[in-house]
Order: C-alpha cells, then structure tokens, then sequence
C-alpha cells in the first residue's frame, strides 16, 4: 500500500469549486467516450447514510482502446473496466476505484478535503501518526508549465497565459501563490487529496503503486489546469445547472457508445 497527499492551491473559492470541479468531470467525460467505450453512468443520485449526506455516483471506465491490440486479445472479460463509486458530501469527497477482475487485490481510494487556505493544513484527514509520518506530501503548482509533459500541453489550458474575462484572474506568473497570498480580495482555496493505493501482485506490488500515483498526480495537474481555465464557462452557473447538465452528459454518453457500438457491429 502506497498513500501521498497531493495539495493543490487554486485562485477560486470553495463554493466556486464546487460547480468548477463537477463542470470539468462532464466535460472530461464527453472527450473520453467513444469508438463504443469511454464512459459508462449507472448511477448519480442523492444519498445519506450515517450522518453523510451528499451525491452518489457509480461509473464504468471502459478502456479497451488504452491498451495494446494484443492485451485486449488475452485480457480476461472484466479485466479492462474500472468501476468508479463516489460519495460527494462537499467539502468533504471520497471516490473508490476498483476491478471487478483483480477483486480485492487492486484498489484507489482517494479522499478530498477543500479548504479555504493556502495548502498549509497538515493531516487534515485525521490520520493515526504512524500512517501520516509515511505519507508523502506533494504539493501541485497548476501555473508550472514545466509539470506538464509536452504531449499533454495545450495553450487553452496554461494558467500561465490564461486571463479570466469574467473574473479578471490570471494569468499565473510564478509568484501567484504569494501574491494570492497577499490579497485578501482574490479567493483561494486548497485541494488536500489523499489517495491510497493497494496494487497486492507479488514482484511488482512497489512499482505498479508507485506508477499509479504517478498517473494521479499527472491527472489532477491536468484537470486543474482546465478547470482553471474554463472557469468563464461555469463559475456563472448554480449546482441546479450542473445537475441538468449532468443528466443531458449522460444521455450523450449513453448515445455516443450505443451509436459507435452498433458502428462497430456493422463494419465486422
């Protein structure tokens, strides 16, 4: 089991945020569908359960065309599909990934506090001493351009040369953090998620954990960069808009697969 706690600071508020982040997961959505995969929606719906009251969701991330030819040959039914449930009980979320072919031997979890602050909270997830003294803290600058890997830039999506039209934020020279820091005026808030992830496979248990925390925090760079600079598109919105957004996300991803889908079966 390997956990690290990515901290990432943002020019937004928490309820900002809010819209910002469920906004950009549709948007995301929409671009990983196609060719009869992509993203699968069962379920989004409200829930409460032990004093936690907040969104549920449970998608399928089906990822055949993300591997080679010849492991979609020989992978076992199940064995490419990611099952994703999520408890957004904002400010607190906690999502789990699973594999219905590795059962209880492949598992992400990933916890996310937002708070108001500049990324300065140490444990805010109340861990026992000994888990938190192993935890390795990685704080994710979205204004850094040189955190991006050249095959993963695009200049729409650079915090760095991105200026807000609604809001007047940005760009992000290299000492926003500092600057935001000193203006009482710009809202700001951090990130704090904890992501735990148990790869049990003797021999490669190390190495495959540690790529998959490495393939996170590549992800949450990314997807904070776009929510950033998206940010004149939703931050007008209300969670009413999201949800009928969400809902019409759902119908074109459900359309999308069954129209490539049926694509695929005539062309075979």
């Amino acid at each position: 089991m390997l956990i690290k706690e990515f901290r990432i600071v943002l020019p937004i508020s928490v309820e900002e945020y809010q819209v910002g982040q469920l906004y950009t997961v549709a948007e995301a959505s929409k671009n990983e569908t196609g060719g009869g995969e992509g993203v699968e929606v069962l379920v989004n719906e409200p829930y409460e359960k032990d004093g936690e009251k907040g969104q549920y969701t449970h998608k399928i991330y089906h990822l055949q065309s993300k591997v080679p030819g010849i492991i979609r040959m020989i992978a076992p039914k199940g064995s490419l599909e990611i099952h994703e449930k999520a408890w957004n009980a904002y400010p607190y979320c906690r999502t789990i990934l699973t594999n219905t072919y590795m059962n209880d031997r492949f598992m992400i979890k990933i916890e996310t506090w937002h708070k108001p602050d500049m990324g300065e909270q140490e444990n805010v997830h109340g861990l026992d001493k000994s888990t938190w003294d192993a935890t390795e803290i990685v704080n994710i600058d979205i204004g850094d351009r040189s955190c991006v890997n050249q095959k993963d830039y695009k200049a729409e999506y650079d915090p760095a040369i991105f200026k807000s039209e609604r809001t007047g934020r940005g760009p992000l020279g290299p000492d926003w953090k500092k600057e935001l820091a000193n203006n009482p005026d710009c809202p700001h808030m951090c990130a704090y998620k904890l992501v735990t992830v148990e790869f049990k496979q003797m021999l490669v248990q190390g190495k495959i954990e540690s790529f998959i925390q490495k393939v996170e925090q590549r992800l949450f760079t990314l997807f904070h960069r776009q929510l950033f600079c998206t940010i004149d598109n939703w931050v007008h919105l209300t969670m009413d808009d999201i949800r009928r957004m969400e809902e019409e996300t759902k119908k074109e991803l459900d359309e999308m697969r069954q129209n490539d889908e049926v694509k695929g079966m005539a062309a075979e």
